[in-house]
């Protein structure tokens, strides 16, 4: 399995979206406000999804 890295987006629980913003070594720290209807899911700003548990759906290029 492919780890994401900060800055790619990755998709986890029923479709919710977010930026990677740090990778630690079990799991990742993600940015919800990603997502168009942020405000109206109610949730936090940010999560932290085991690596078994996403899918990288775009990854960033790096300089």
């Amino acid at each position: 399995m492919k780890k994401a890295e900060v800055g790619n987006v990755i998709e986890f629980r029923d479709g919710l979206q977010g930026v990677v913003e740090k990778v630690n070594e079990n799991s990742v720290i993600v940015d919800l406000t990603y997502m168009d209807n942020y405000r109206d899911l109610e949730l936090e700003q940010k999560t932290v999804v085991n690596h078994k548990n996403y899918k990288i759906v775009k990854v960033t290029e790096k300089a």
